[in-house]
Protein backbone atom coordinates (compact mmCIF):
# COMPACT_ATOMS: atom_id res chain seq x y z
CA UNK A 1 0.00 0.00 0.00
CA UNK A 2 1.10 3.25 -0.78
CA UNK A 3 1.63 6.32 1.92
CA UNK A 4 0.75 9.66 1.64
CA UNK A 5 1.04 12.59 3.82
CA UNK A 6 -2.58 14.26 5.26
CA UNK A 7 -2.03 17.63 3.85
CA UNK A 8 0.27 19.79 5.75
CA UNK A 9 -0.47 17.63 9.30
CA UNK A 10 2.43 14.91 9.13
CA UNK A 11 -0.18 12.62 9.46
CA UNK A 12 0.86 9.43 7.23
CA UNK A 13 -2.39 7.82 6.10
CA UNK A 14 -2.89 5.05 3.09
CA UNK A 15 -3.63 5.90 -0.44
CA UNK A 16 -6.92 3.95 0.01
CA UNK A 17 -8.92 4.24 3.09
CA UNK A 18 -11.76 1.84 4.22
CA UNK A 19 -15.31 3.04 4.39
CA UNK A 20 -17.66 2.44 7.22
CA UNK A 21 -20.80 3.24 6.00
CA UNK A 22 -22.42 -0.06 5.89
CA UNK A 23 -21.30 -0.99 9.09
CA UNK A 24 -24.00 -2.52 11.75
CA UNK A 25 -26.81 -2.48 8.72
CA UNK A 26 -25.67 -4.40 5.31
CA UNK A 27 -22.31 -4.90 6.96
CA UNK A 28 -22.68 -6.99 10.53
CA UNK A 29 -20.42 -6.31 13.19
CA UNK A 30 -18.69 -9.56 13.06
CA UNK A 31 -18.00 -8.79 9.70
CA UNK A 32 -16.99 -5.12 9.97
CA UNK A 33 -14.40 -6.85 12.83
CA UNK A 34 -12.96 -8.50 9.97
CA UNK A 35 -13.33 -6.16 7.38
CA UNK A 36 -11.08 -3.69 9.83
CA UNK A 37 -8.86 -6.39 10.64
CA UNK A 38 -7.82 -7.53 6.69
CA UNK A 39 -7.25 -3.40 5.97
CA UNK A 40 -4.80 -3.56 9.03
CA UNK A 41 -3.13 -6.73 7.42
CA UNK A 42 -3.13 -5.49 4.08
CA UNK A 43 -1.32 -1.74 4.93
CA UNK A 44 -4.29 0.05 4.89
CA UNK A 45 -4.38 2.21 8.11
CA UNK A 46 -7.10 4.96 6.85
CA UNK A 47 -10.97 4.30 8.26
CA UNK A 48 -13.64 6.96 7.26
CA UNK A 49 -16.66 6.95 9.29
CA UNK A 50 -19.57 9.36 10.10
CA UNK A 51 -22.03 10.49 12.25
CA UNK A 52 -24.41 10.19 10.15
CA UNK A 53 -23.89 6.33 9.43
CA UNK A 54 -25.17 3.82 8.65
CA UNK A 55 -27.21 4.60 4.85
CA UNK A 56 -29.18 2.86 2.85
CA UNK A 57 -31.67 4.10 4.10
CA UNK A 58 -29.93 7.18 6.84
CA UNK A 59 -32.23 7.49 9.64
CA UNK A 60 -31.69 9.67 12.66
CA UNK A 61 -32.61 6.55 14.94
CA UNK A 62 -29.82 4.88 13.58
CA UNK A 63 -27.45 7.33 13.80
CA UNK A 64 -23.79 7.11 14.85
CA UNK A 65 -24.07 2.89 14.86
CA UNK A 66 -21.47 2.74 12.63
CA UNK A 67 -19.09 5.17 14.89
CA UNK A 68 -20.22 2.24 17.23
CA UNK A 69 -18.95 -0.59 15.61
CA UNK A 70 -15.48 1.23 14.96
CA UNK A 71 -15.52 1.82 18.43
CA UNK A 72 -16.13 -1.94 19.86
CA UNK A 73 -13.63 -2.79 17.76
CA UNK A 74 -11.09 -0.39 18.95
CA UNK A 75 -11.73 -1.58 22.38
CA UNK A 76 -11.66 -5.43 21.56
CA UNK A 77 -8.68 -5.57 19.41
CA UNK A 78 -6.71 -2.62 21.16
CA UNK A 79 -4.89 -1.46 18.06
CA UNK A 80 -6.61 2.15 18.13
CA UNK A 81 -2.98 3.34 18.26
CA UNK A 82 -2.90 2.04 14.22
CA UNK A 83 -5.47 2.96 12.53
CA UNK A 84 -5.99 7.25 11.15
CA UNK A 85 -9.84 7.31 12.12
CA UNK A 86 -12.05 9.90 10.52
CA UNK A 87 -15.22 10.90 11.14
CA UNK A 88 -17.81 13.84 10.05
CA UNK A 89 -20.15 16.44 11.45
CA UNK A 90 -23.80 17.04 9.87
CA UNK A 91 -23.85 20.22 8.21
CA UNK A 92 -27.31 21.85 8.24
CA UNK A 93 -29.79 19.14 7.66
CA UNK A 94 -33.08 17.10 9.03
CA UNK A 95 -29.87 15.19 10.48
CA UNK A 96 -28.75 18.22 12.39
CA UNK A 97 -30.56 21.47 12.25
CA UNK A 98 -28.74 24.61 11.45
CA UNK A 99 -25.68 22.84 11.06
CA UNK A 100 -22.37 23.13 13.06
CA UNK A 101 -21.52 26.19 14.63
CA UNK A 102 -19.23 26.42 17.75
CA UNK A 103 -20.89 24.76 20.15
CA UNK A 104 -22.56 22.23 18.05
CA UNK A 105 -19.22 21.29 16.91
CA UNK A 106 -18.07 20.09 20.11
CA UNK A 107 -21.10 18.60 21.38
CA UNK A 108 -20.83 16.14 18.20
CA UNK A 109 -17.11 15.57 18.57
CA UNK A 110 -17.64 14.60 22.35
CA UNK A 111 -20.24 12.23 21.28
CA UNK A 112 -18.11 10.99 18.36
CA UNK A 113 -15.43 10.37 20.55
CA UNK A 114 -18.02 8.68 23.05
CA UNK A 115 -18.70 6.05 20.27
CA UNK A 116 -15.40 5.28 18.89
CA UNK A 117 -14.30 4.65 22.47
CA UNK A 118 -11.13 7.06 22.62
CA UNK A 119 -10.16 10.20 23.60
CA UNK A 120 -9.03 11.21 20.37
CA UNK A 121 -10.06 11.46 17.35
CA UNK A 122 -7.05 11.59 13.82
CA UNK A 123 -9.44 13.91 11.71
CA UNK A 124 -12.73 15.47 12.03
CA UNK A 125 -14.85 16.39 8.76
CA UNK A 126 -17.17 18.50 7.91
CA UNK A 127 -19.71 16.73 5.95
CA UNK A 128 -20.69 19.31 3.50
CA UNK A 129 -20.91 22.98 4.02
CA UNK A 130 -23.80 24.68 6.02
CA UNK A 131 -24.51 26.58 2.94
CA UNK A 132 -25.72 24.32 0.87
CA UNK A 133 -23.87 22.16 -1.56
CA UNK A 134 -23.58 21.48 -5.34
CA UNK A 135 -22.61 17.82 -4.87
CA UNK A 136 -24.96 14.65 -5.13
CA UNK A 137 -26.63 15.66 -8.24
CA UNK A 138 -27.18 19.10 -7.24
CA UNK A 139 -24.89 20.93 -9.44
CA UNK A 140 -27.51 20.80 -12.36
CA UNK A 141 -29.63 23.60 -10.61
CA UNK A 142 -27.00 25.10 -8.48
CA UNK A 143 -27.96 28.75 -7.36
CA UNK A 144 -25.22 30.53 -4.81
CA UNK A 145 -27.14 33.91 -5.31
CA UNK A 146 -29.00 33.68 -1.76
CA UNK A 147 -25.40 33.13 0.08
CA UNK A 148 -24.59 35.50 2.57
CA UNK A 149 -20.91 35.77 2.69
CA UNK A 150 -20.52 37.56 5.69
CA UNK A 151 -22.34 35.25 7.40
CA UNK A 152 -20.79 31.85 5.68
CA UNK A 153 -17.47 33.88 6.72
CA UNK A 154 -18.70 34.28 10.57
CA UNK A 155 -19.93 30.74 10.41
CA UNK A 156 -16.53 29.78 9.38
CA UNK A 157 -14.40 31.88 11.78
CA UNK A 158 -16.58 30.26 14.59
CA UNK A 159 -16.30 26.25 13.66
CA UNK A 160 -12.79 27.13 13.03
CA UNK A 161 -11.62 28.43 17.07
CA UNK A 162 -13.65 25.43 18.52
CA UNK A 163 -11.75 23.37 16.10
CA UNK A 164 -8.86 24.80 17.48
CA UNK A 165 -9.84 24.66 21.33
CA UNK A 166 -10.73 21.09 20.41
CA UNK A 167 -6.87 20.63 19.45
CA UNK A 168 -5.58 22.31 21.89
CA UNK A 169 -7.96 19.74 23.99
CA UNK A 170 -5.66 16.75 22.85
CA UNK A 171 -9.47 15.87 21.50
CA UNK A 172 -8.74 16.18 17.27
CA UNK A 173 -5.82 16.27 15.62
CA UNK A 174 -6.87 17.60 12.13
CA UNK A 175 -9.88 19.20 10.82
CA UNK A 176 -11.40 18.71 7.15
CA UNK A 177 -14.19 19.09 4.33
CA UNK A 178 -16.26 17.32 2.58
CA UNK A 179 -18.18 18.07 -0.21
CA UNK A 180 -16.94 21.15 -0.81
CA UNK A 181 -16.33 23.81 -3.49
CA UNK A 182 -12.97 25.66 -4.60
CA UNK A 183 -14.58 28.81 -3.44
CA UNK A 184 -15.25 27.32 0.00
CA UNK A 185 -12.48 25.93 0.36
CA UNK A 186 -10.21 28.91 -0.15
CA UNK A 187 -12.54 30.70 2.09
CA UNK A 188 -11.49 28.11 4.79
CA UNK A 189 -7.75 28.16 4.29
CA UNK A 190 -7.36 31.74 4.14
CA UNK A 191 -9.62 32.49 7.16
CA UNK A 192 -7.31 29.47 8.93
CA UNK A 193 -4.04 31.58 8.13
CA UNK A 194 -5.50 34.76 8.63
CA UNK A 195 -6.56 34.16 12.06
CA UNK A 196 -3.91 31.13 13.13
CA UNK A 197 -6.44 28.73 13.11
CA UNK A 198 -6.43 24.78 12.04
CA UNK A 199 -5.94 24.85 8.41
CA UNK A 200 -8.19 22.29 6.30
CA UNK A 201 -6.03 19.05 5.51
CA UNK A 202 -8.40 17.26 3.40
CA UNK A 203 -11.52 17.80 1.29
CA UNK A 204 -13.89 14.46 1.03
CA UNK A 205 -15.43 14.92 -2.60
CA UNK A 206 -16.68 12.47 -4.67
CA UNK A 207 -14.68 11.15 -7.42
CA UNK A 208 -14.60 8.12 -9.74
CA UNK A 209 -14.42 7.45 -13.57
CA UNK A 210 -17.88 8.27 -13.85
CA UNK A 211 -17.90 11.79 -11.37
CA UNK A 212 -14.84 14.08 -12.70
CA UNK A 213 -15.90 17.35 -11.34
CA UNK A 214 -13.07 17.67 -9.19
CA UNK A 215 -10.61 17.78 -12.01
CA UNK A 216 -10.57 21.29 -12.74
CA UNK A 217 -10.66 23.92 -10.13
CA UNK A 218 -10.82 22.05 -7.09
CA UNK A 219 -7.91 19.46 -8.23
CA UNK A 220 -5.60 23.00 -8.74
CA UNK A 221 -6.59 24.45 -5.06
CA UNK A 222 -6.04 20.60 -3.74
CA UNK A 223 -2.61 20.44 -4.88
CA UNK A 224 -1.45 24.18 -4.29
CA UNK A 225 -2.90 24.73 -1.09
CA UNK A 226 -2.19 20.89 0.70
CA UNK A 227 -5.78 19.94 1.04
CA UNK A 228 -5.91 16.19 -0.13
CA UNK A 229 -8.60 14.61 -1.57
CA UNK A 230 -10.27 11.47 -0.07
CA UNK A 231 -11.97 10.32 -2.90
CA UNK A 232 -15.61 8.69 -2.09
CA UNK A 233 -17.47 7.00 -4.04
CA UNK A 234 -14.37 5.81 -6.61
CA UNK A 235 -16.42 2.54 -7.64
CA UNK A 236 -19.46 5.07 -8.41
CA UNK A 237 -21.76 3.22 -5.88
CA UNK A 238 -21.03 -0.01 -7.15
CA UNK A 239 -21.87 1.14 -11.24
CA UNK A 240 -18.11 0.44 -12.13
CA UNK A 241 -17.91 -3.13 -11.25
CA UNK A 242 -20.81 -4.18 -13.67
CA UNK A 243 -22.75 -5.71 -11.28
CA UNK A 244 -25.74 -3.37 -12.24
CA UNK A 245 -25.22 -3.42 -16.41
CA UNK A 246 -28.31 -4.97 -18.48
CA UNK A 247 -31.03 -4.18 -15.64
CA UNK A 248 -29.30 -6.32 -13.18
CA UNK A 249 -30.13 -5.73 -9.16
CA UNK A 250 -28.20 -7.76 -7.10
CA UNK A 251 -30.14 -8.47 -3.43
CA UNK A 252 -29.02 -6.87 -0.70
CA UNK A 253 -26.90 -4.45 -2.96
CA UNK A 254 -27.36 -0.53 -2.49
CA UNK A 255 -29.79 -0.18 -5.60
CA UNK A 256 -32.29 -3.04 -4.21
CA UNK A 257 -32.21 -0.36 -0.90
CA UNK A 258 -32.04 2.72 -2.63
CA UNK A 259 -33.73 2.58 -5.86
CA UNK A 260 -31.34 5.01 -7.94
CA UNK A 261 -27.64 5.20 -6.23
CA UNK A 262 -28.38 8.65 -5.35
CA UNK A 263 -29.36 9.65 -8.60
CA UNK A 264 -26.46 7.55 -10.54
CA UNK A 265 -28.51 5.52 -12.06
CA UNK A 266 -29.35 6.66 -15.38
CA UNK A 267 -29.06 5.96 -19.33
CA UNK A 268 -26.15 7.41 -20.07
CA UNK A 269 -24.34 6.07 -16.39
CA UNK A 270 -24.53 2.42 -17.64
CA UNK A 271 -23.18 3.43 -21.37
CA UNK A 272 -20.23 5.04 -19.57
CA UNK A 273 -19.93 1.73 -17.54
CA UNK A 274 -19.89 -0.70 -20.31
CA UNK A 275 -16.86 1.39 -21.80
CA UNK A 276 -15.24 1.06 -19.19
CA UNK A 277 -16.04 -2.54 -18.67
CA UNK A 278 -15.31 -2.83 -22.33
CA UNK A 279 -11.40 -1.44 -21.89
CA UNK A 280 -11.22 -3.89 -19.14
CA UNK A 281 -11.96 -6.70 -20.69
CA UNK A 282 -9.76 -5.67 -23.61
CA UNK A 283 -6.47 -5.24 -21.43
CA UNK A 284 -7.27 -8.00 -18.92
CA UNK A 285 -7.61 -6.17 -15.86
CA UNK A 286 -10.25 -6.24 -13.33
CA UNK A 287 -12.84 -3.70 -13.69
CA UNK A 288 -12.47 -3.38 -10.04
CA UNK A 289 -8.93 -3.06 -9.93
CA UNK A 290 -8.67 -0.07 -13.16
CA UNK A 291 -10.83 1.97 -11.44
CA UNK A 292 -9.36 2.10 -7.94
CA UNK A 293 -5.39 1.88 -9.80
CA UNK A 294 -7.05 4.67 -11.93
CA UNK A 295 -6.97 7.27 -8.84
CA UNK A 296 -2.95 6.53 -7.96
CA UNK A 297 -2.65 7.82 -11.54
CA UNK A 298 -3.80 10.97 -10.91
CA UNK A 299 -1.76 14.22 -10.90
CA UNK A 300 -2.72 15.02 -7.34
CA UNK A 301 -2.56 13.03 -4.10
CA UNK A 302 -5.57 10.74 -3.37
CA UNK A 303 -7.12 8.11 -0.59
CA UNK A 304 -9.92 6.60 -2.04
CA UNK A 305 -12.15 5.62 0.38
CA UNK A 306 -13.87 2.40 -0.61
CA UNK A 307 -16.34 0.21 1.32
CA UNK A 308 -17.64 -3.29 1.27
CA UNK A 309 -20.29 -4.90 2.48
CA UNK A 310 -18.80 -7.97 3.01
CA UNK A 311 -15.41 -9.19 3.40
CA UNK A 312 -15.89 -11.29 0.38
CA UNK A 313 -16.02 -7.85 -1.42
CA UNK A 314 -13.28 -6.24 0.40
CA UNK A 315 -10.43 -9.57 -0.33
CA UNK A 316 -11.42 -9.14 -4.19
CA UNK A 317 -10.60 -5.14 -3.79
CA UNK A 318 -7.83 -5.55 -2.00
CA UNK A 319 -6.62 -8.28 -4.50
CA UNK A 320 -5.61 -5.60 -6.78
CA UNK A 321 -3.04 -3.50 -4.55
CA UNK A 322 -0.46 -4.09 -7.00
CA UNK A 323 -2.45 -3.17 -10.67
CA UNK A 324 -0.93 -0.35 -12.38
CA UNK A 325 -1.99 1.17 -15.13
CA UNK A 326 -0.31 2.16 -18.51
CA UNK A 327 0.26 5.10 -20.25
CA UNK A 328 -2.36 3.19 -23.26
CA UNK A 329 -4.93 2.46 -20.67
CA UNK A 330 -4.81 5.69 -19.46
CA UNK A 331 -5.09 7.50 -22.95
CA UNK A 332 -7.69 5.27 -23.14
CA UNK A 333 -9.69 6.09 -20.00
CA UNK A 334 -9.75 9.90 -20.69
CA UNK A 335 -10.63 9.03 -24.86
CA UNK A 336 -14.15 7.19 -23.00
CA UNK A 337 -14.52 10.86 -20.52
CA UNK A 338 -14.89 12.58 -23.84
CA UNK A 339 -17.51 10.37 -25.14
CA UNK A 340 -19.00 10.18 -22.09
CA UNK A 341 -18.89 13.23 -19.66
CA UNK A 342 -21.09 13.59 -16.35
CA UNK A 343 -23.23 10.63 -17.28
CA UNK A 344 -25.56 11.42 -14.18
Amino acid sequence: MNMLQLGRTGIEVSDWCLGTMTYSRQTDQDDAFRQMDMALEAGINFFDVAEMYPVNPVLKETMGDSEKVLGNWFTKSGRRSDVVVASKICGDSGFRPGGYNGKSFEEALDVTLSRLQTDYIDLFQLHWPNRGSYHFRQNWGFDPSKQDAAKVEANMIETLEAADRAVKAGKMRALGLSNESAWGTMKWVTLAEKHGLPRMASIQNEYSLLCRLFDTDMSEVSLHEDVTLLSYSPLAAGLLTGKYQNGAVPEGSRLSLNGDLGGRKTDRAFAATQAYLDLATKHGIDPVHMAMAWQRRRPFPISAIFGATSAEQLAHLLAGDQVSLSDEVMKEIDAIHRQHPMPY
